[in-house]
This record gives C-alpha cells, structure tokens and sequence, in this order.
C-alpha cells in the first residue's frame, strides 16, 4: 500500500510550483526571450514540477510491485495499465517526460518557444495528473 502522506506531500509541492509558474504571468514572450533569469525560472520550475511528477508516479509503481519502467515515458503506461491514469491523457503525460528529458540532456540548444508555449498553455497538464492521483487515493488504491 502507498504511503498517501508521502503522496499528498508531494501533490502539495507540485501545485505551489505550479502556482510559482501561474504567477508569474507577468512574463511574456519578450521578457522571457531578453531575461536569462526569467527562462531560468521558467525552465527550474516545469522542470521540478515534472520530476514530482515522476516521484510521485514511481512511489505508486513501487509500492504497489508492479515492475521498474525501463524510460520515463514508460511510467505514464505503467499507470494507465493498472488504471491509476485514463488512456486518453497517456500522450500528455508522455509528452512530460520527452521534456524533461530536453531539459536535463540537451539543455544547451532548447528550444525557447516551446517551452514558453508549455509555461503559457500546459500547466493544466499538472492538475489533471494530480487529480487522477487524488482520486486513486480516495478509491483506495483498488485499480
């Protein structure tokens, strides 16, 4: 059985990074591409953010003996596989892992519209996550 207070810590820490990220609207396109210390924030935070993700994915995966994924993205269908996540979102959630790894391994030619379009139109993607979660834990982990 997962340890629901070490989930609900780390659910607890991804939304105040995403919060950080919603507030700081005041970034646009211009400022981000002129502010070295702006992309750094931007790029730090969707950055931790995806990695409590997979903290928190891994937790489940773990607890519950249902293997070691091979890749990041394998993660996601490990999830969906057992339930814990619907099919329907396993590309979103895949898509988080193929950035994270951008960030992490190739960090030095990023791509800055990309990520300025994920701080701008994707934070959504970390709610939808968390709530599946919430509502793994509410049904009692039974998936």
């Amino acid at each position: 059985m997962v340890n629901e207070e070490v989930l609900l810590r780390k659910l607890s820490k991804l939304k105040e990074y995403v919060r950080e990220l919603r507030d700081a609207e005041d970034i646009t396109w211009e400022k981000y591409k002129e502010s070295i210390r702006d992309r750094a924030f931007v790029e730090r935070y969707v950055h931790i953010a995806i990695e409590t993700v997979f903290d928190i994915a891994n937790h489940i995966i773990s607890y519950q003996k249902w293997g070691v994924p091979d890749t990041y993205r394998e993660t996601f269908n490990v999830l969906v596989s057992h339930g814990v996540l619907p099919d329907k979102k396993l590309r979103d959630f895949q898509n988080m892992a193929s950035f994270r790894n951008m960030l992490v391994h190739h960090y030095e030619k990023l791509d800055s519209e990309l990520i300025y379009g994920i701080f701008k139109n994707n934070l959504g993607d970390f709610d939808i996550f968390a709530e599946y979660i919430l509502d793994y834990l509410k049904k009692g982990q039974k998936v």
